[in-house]
């Protein structure tokens, strides 16, 4: 068995234009003084880190480790949430998320799409660069305005949609592959890849490749109501990357899964900070353990109430508190009698 690595901090919700947060040497000196051992990058806020640059200067991705190192701290991953929501939208939500794309590809989805892509190509360089074998993004949707569908989908709606889908990341998936690093989708509403059943679908899809793995979060199975533990159990083999993200599922009569419109805090469904929802963490960890999980134990925060601050404070402690150290030899090791193969005939009566 392995022992998980951590605790780390995914940046993405902590970027901002004052300090301790506008650039890379103060986040990272932040991060460190609240006890995380390793940072997971967003790719999107270049003030931080040129992407496009790491990919194509193996001398400025070590500085940038380099830079990292010097805070006693280790880039976990990189992440491309964004621009992997761009290499598939449906046109419902070209204008919501032509913001996720740089000006001059607003209201052109061909060329943002193309953006996209090469976004992703740089990161599969970039991660190799930086020593990193694994990377996290989105999926994309073309399939979510159906998710519920009224009226029904046309028959062989659901085909189109994921094959086209495959044909997108298929050619990424490849680059990735050339440069030794996984590829962990999240799963998450909003995409098509949102649960295991749509995972499974788009896997086929692209050939069961090697690189189309999972980063684990189970934040968002407690807000679909799906067996988080379960989820492991069923695919661990394919999980490369975890995210570590409380939430709560409070269902009324009023409202339940879909939240009714409402925000964050008025929701059925909450994203918490670590502690103060209802993912039983405990179990979690103990899989990872037992499913030889080797990759970083990375806090995800994001919490309708509690001030951020605060929420990485504590969720360094609960990270550390809960990361396994696994053991090197059974329990029993020292009832065992020591034994040779005619002993163990001796045993069993065999003669």
């Amino acid at each position: 068995m392995k022992t998980i690595k951590g605790p780390a901090i995914f940046l993405a919700q902590f970027l901002g234009d004052k300090p301790p947060f506008d650039t890379l040497d103060d986040i990272c000196k932040w991060a460190a003084g609240l006890g995380f051992k390793g940072v997971q990058i967003p790719t999107w806020a270049g003030n931080y880190f040129d992407l496009k640059q790491a990919a194509e200067s193996k001398t400025y991705a070590d500085e940038i480790k380099g830079k990292v190192a010097s805070y006693g701290l280790e880039i976990t991953e990189l992440s491309t949430h964004l621009q992997g929501q761009l290499v598939a939208v449906h046109p419902a939500y070209d204008d919501l998320f032509d913001g996720f794309a740089p000006a001059e590809y607003h209201k052109n989805p061909k060329a943002r799409q193309e953006w996209a892509v090469q976004q992703l190509k740089y990161a599969a360089k970039a991660s190799n660069n930086l020593g990193l074998n694994a990377h996290v993004t989105f999926s994309g949707a073309l399939l979510w305005p159906t998710v519920y569908p009224w009226p029904q989908r046309p028959a062989g709606l659901v085909e189109t949609g994921f094959t086209e889908l495959a044909n997108r990341w298929k050619p990424i998936l490849d680059v990735f592959d050339e440069n030794g690093v996984d590829v962990c989708y999240e799963i998450h509403p909003g995409e098509d890849l949102h649960d295991g059943i749509s995972y499974e679908m788009f896997l086929e899809k692209v050939n069961n490749h090697k690189r189309a793995c999972l980063l684990y979060d189970p934040s968002h199975f407690v807000l679909q109501c799906l067996d988080y533990l379960d989820f492991i159990d069923i695919y661990h083999e394919r999980i490369k990357m975890f995210h570590v993200k409380d939430a709560e599922f409070n269902p009324t009569g009023r409202q339940g899964v879909y939240g009714g419109y409402q925000n964050w805090v008025e929701r059925a469904g909450r994203f918490r900070s670590l502690g103060d929802g209802q993912v039983d963490f405990k179990s979690i960890f103990s899989k990872m353990a037992q499913y030889n999980f080797g990759g970083w134990a990375v806090m995800e925060w994001e919490c309708a109430m509690k001030h951020p601050e605060d929420g990485a404070r504590e969720g360094a402690i609960f990270i550390k508190d809960h990361i396994i150290r696994v053991t090197e030899k059974a329990f029993d090791d020292f009832a065992g009698t020591g034994s040779d193969e005619e002993f163990n005939k001796r045993v069993l009566g065999i003669k």
